[in-house]
């Protein structure tokens, strides 16, 4: 007999507990010898009162042997003589489009303007040692896409959209640890990802598929309405039977060629604020009731949301025990991100703290039409360059001094390499962005006793949560609506946010052209 059953234990009981047959027998009463398969479903932290516990599902057997047959049969066969199909970018989405026309019998040919994941990290550690930016290969650009290097958070609610099981099974096949597939809120850390996704390099080379690094696509090829592939910087051609746009929300030249060809692309909206940095002490104790340094609870996370004026004001992004990283994509502009490693064990906690904005708020900074928000945003990440002092060190204040408006004399110890400089944000930023956090951060203070403190920084900016543009695409057949076989997926085209919904997306697109192309 098979039995889904619930058990709450301490965190220490959770931790420490390595048999499992004798738990379930202890607290359902039934004989061990009776138990022949325990299987953990699923793990989440309930720390809303005082005594925190850890929430448990487990699948159990009694009297009967468990299955032995695995929940996914991933098969990827050699593609290296059938059709192709080009995807640019090699981020989630791209990757996983190709593993998955592998599995449908379609060879993908993947062009990434940047470079490997293992080459990548000798270009950020220029951006924070020499404050050099290289424009192909950074913490947005290169093999992995944005969420490489900057933390590998595997939460979603894009559960409507796709099989979230089936993608954090593939990451797991990949080298990812097991708490993956059973932990509410899966991570894996900057530190363990480039090994993961030099794993899915080699399953998509292994089985005929391609990769051209350091190739920064200039044209799209469009015949007779019909996308047949791209030509790159170097003036090579790659052409297929389907073209899938997999570019990542910093894309910028992509619109650009697309505004150009007469493309029809959209302004959507996105969120753009700061990055708030705490003592990750701090967190934990408001979050954990006045527990610091419990060895068996992670460093503590939060989730704060609000409504001011009309405009959703939220969290983006946490990372706790984690660093701010320079974000940006190009010389002369400030973009911030965070990122942890797989620990989450560094000194402070961060967070994008973000305002939705739309063209109705910002059509006064700059010109109408599909890229408004592009530039808008663009505008913002120069301004916060010239406030740093032109070589990316941060703009930042104190919190309390933000939502009283007061210069900060001083600032707080930060986790940012490149440094901060006192600045009056307060000032900086438009007003409609100052006046919903100065609102929101009252607010969060009183949700979190504590929060709102001057022993946390403000740092600018947080502009890159999503695209400011979205590439249109017909609901069911995820086509351009006008141009055949062309397949816009993943967060650059507007459909998708964070590492799972990007992949969920890619998976899709894959579907629906190999469906088209094997028809």
């Amino acid at each position: 007999m098979k039995k889904i059953i619930e058990i709450d234990l301490s965190p220490y009981e959770s931790a420490e507990n390595n048999d499992l047959k004798y738990l379930v027998s202890k607290k359902i009463h039934i004989p061990i010898n009776s138990i022949s398969g325990v299987r953990l479903l699923k793990r989440s932290i309930d720390s809303r009162k005082k005594n925190i516990i850890i929430h448990h599902t487990f699948e159990i057997y009694i009297d009967e042997n468990p299955p032995d047959k695995k929940q996914y049969d991933f098969t990827y066969g050699n593609v290296s003589d059938r059709d192709h199909v080009i995807i640019v970018g090699a981020g989630p989405s791209g990757l996983f489009a190709a593993l998955r026309l592998i599995e449908l019998g379609i060879k993908p040919v993947i062009i990434e303007r940047g470079k490997k994941i293992e080459d990548r990290k000798f270009d950020i550690a220029a951006i924070n040692r020499q404050r050099i930016i290289n424009s192909n290969s950074n913490y947005c650009f290169g093999e992995g896409g944005a969420g490489a290097y900057s933390d590998g958070k595997l939460y979603t609610r894009s559960t409507k959209r796709g099989n979230v099981n089936r993608i954090l099974h593939i990451l797991h096949e990949h080298g990812a640890a097991q708490d993956i597939l059973v932990d509410s809120h899966p991570h894996i850390g900057t530190d363990k990802l480039p090994g993961l996704i030099t794993e899915i390099r080699k399953t998509i080379l292994s089985s005929g598929g391609e990769f051209h690094f350091n190739s920064q696509v200039t044209d799209i090829i469009i015949c007779n309405g019909q996308a047949k592939g791209v030509i790159t910087k170097d003036g090579n051609k790659f052409e297929g039977k389907a073209l899938i746009l997999a570019t990542g929300h910093s894309a910028r030249d992509i619109y650009e060629i697309l505004r150009a060809k007469n493309i029809l692309i959209e302004s959507k909206q996105f969120a753009v604020g700061v990055r708030i940095e705490h003592p990750q002490q701090l967190i934990d104790s408001i979050q954990y009731h006045g527990q610091t340094g419990n060895a068996y609870l992670p460093a503590a996370n939060y989730s704060l949301t609000y409504q001011a004026g009309g405009k959703g004001v939220f969290s983006f992004c946490m990372c706790p025990g984690g660093n701010i990283v320079t974000a940006s994509t190009a010389p002369e502009e400030l973009v911030l991100n965070g990122m942890s490693n797989s620990q989450r064990n560094q000194p402070f906690a961060n967070s994008g703290m973000v305002v939705a904005v739309d063209e109705k708020d910002f059509i006064e900074y700059s010109e109408s039409g599909p890229l408004v928000g592009l530039r808008f945003r663009g505008a913002l990440e120069k301004a916060a360059f010239l406030a740093g002092g032109s070589d990316l060190t941060a703009p930042a204040q104190r919190m309390v001094d933000f939502v009283e408006k007061k210069i900060s004399g001083d600032l707080n110890k930060t986790s940012y390499f490149p440094g901060i400089i006192s600045c009056p944000l307060h000032e900086f930023l438009p007003s409609f962005i100052v006046s919903r956090l100065q609102e929101a951060f009252v607010v969060f203070g009183k949700k979190m006793k504590g929060y709102l403190t001057n022993e946390a920084n403000l740092l600018g900016v947080e502009t890159r949560t999503s695209s400011p543009v979205r590439i249109p695409r017909d609901f069911n057949t995820l086509e351009h609506p006008h141009i055949a076989g062309l397949y816009p997926c993943g967060e650059g085209a507007g459909y998708a946010g964070g590492i799972v919904s990007s992949a969920i997306d890619g998976e899709r697109c894959a579907e629906c052209s190999a469906k088209k192309i094997l028809a």
